[in-house]
């Protein structure tokens, strides 16, 4: 009896090693069973937390370059950056748990293994909103009370649409709003100076590219693998390609170079059909040479590096390995902020769209 009771006791301890490593599922990646009793809590808080991930950022922050004002779309690229570094960094240092699941429901399933402290997608939605609205009052005319509103509104939505869907406390929401408050007053005295910097020195791309690449590369070691490390890479190489890319067009001079601030401020355009048809046109015309770009980039990527390793082809475990998906999400996403802000242009004024 005692023999069995000590076997159980160890299988119990190597299936709970086993979960730490990835190498067996957790027991929250069960499916779980719900009801929803109001539909229009659910879709609003389902739609507001997809306004704090990546579909929204790769929609968003494109078209806000290709058909608004690419002097706000770079400003808001360097801050989403410096905000989820940070902000990412801070989970697998504090290790702080999400929501235990039961009491919760987590309606995601994809970044479940990550850390919940603090609330990257509270962090994200804060600093895109006060940003945009710190960036253009100053630069457009409209009502300021407006602007406010609507910046306090959309990072609301994101902000209770974390804790509707399970994935994070209160607490992980508000240190999220907190941190990312702070990281706005102490670096608004130097965006102004940030925007002269892609085009101060034929250096300057070594930096852009060593750096970034250092920061993800040594990023804070989790005790089991989650996609927080990979997401981080994206991020970072993306904000790293933006810049890159933006110093390519003033250095070659194939674009003016924006002002930083405008002499007169402008009224905002009304909105019309040609307006609306001709944006909508660059957009997908962008989008679809951005994929195009990314499929190509990241499987020649991955090839390098799985004969320069020896690793099977296809070979999803090995992707997470520090030395492969590091440099691969790296280079990948690089690539795609260098197409947006440089060749997506030239595609846009070879087709007649500017």
């Amino acid at each position: 009896m005692a023999e069995l009771l000590r076997s159980l006791q160890d299988s119990q301890l190597v299936a709970r090693f086993q979960r730490r490593c990835g190498l067996y599922p957790a027991r929250e990646a069960y499916v779980e069973k719900y009801v929803v009793k109001n539909y229009f809590y659910y879709y609003l808080f389902r739609f507001s937390a997809a306004l704090g991930q990546e579909v929204f950022y790769i929609t968003f922050l494109p078209f806000m370059h290709w058909n608004i004002d690419p002097y706000l779309s770079r400003r808001l690229v360097m801050i989403w950056v410096l905000v989820m570094y940070v902000g990412q960094m801070a989970k697998d240092i504090l290790k702080w748990p999400r929501p235990s699941s039961p009491p919760v429901v987590k309606l995601e399933k994809r970044v479940v293994a990550e850390y919940g402290m603090p609330s990257t997608h509270a962090m994200a939605a804060t600093a895109i909103a006060f940003t945009l609205l710190i960036s253009t009052m100053d630069r457009y005319q409209y009502p300021f009370a407006l602007g406010l509103v609507m910046a306090v509104v959309f990072s609301t939505l994101v902000c209770v649409s974390r804790i509707y869907t399970g994935m994070h406390t209160v607490l992980d929401v508000l240190g999220g709003v907190l941190i990312t408050a702070v990281l706005i007053i102490l670096t608004h005295p130097a965006w102004t100076l940030l925007d002269c910097l892609d085009s101060a020195s034929p250096l300057f791309p070594v930096c852009v590219i060593v750096v970034p690449f250092f920061l993800c590369y040594n990023y804070p070691v989790s005790d089991y693998y989650s996609p927080t490390r990979a997401d981080t890479t994206t991020i970072v190489a993306a904000g790293a390609g933006v810049t890159l890319g933006f110093w390519i067009n003033h250095f070659f001079q194939l674009v003016s170079k924006p002002t930083p601030s405008l002499s007169v401020i402008q009224n905002i355009p009304p909105l019309t059909t040609d307006m609306l048809v001709l944006g909508l046109t660059k957009f997908m015309v962008g989008i679809v040479l951005i994929l195009l770009v990314r499929q190509l980039v990241q499987n020649l990527s991955l090839q390098v590096l799985f004969s320069w390793f020896k690793v099977v082809t296809r070979n999803k475990e090995a992707r997470r390995r520090l030395e492969i998906e590091v440099p691969y999400k790296f280079v990948t996403y690089t690539s795609v902020g260098i197409c947006a802000t440089t060749f997506v242009p030239m595609l846009h004024r070879f087709l007649g769209l500017l």
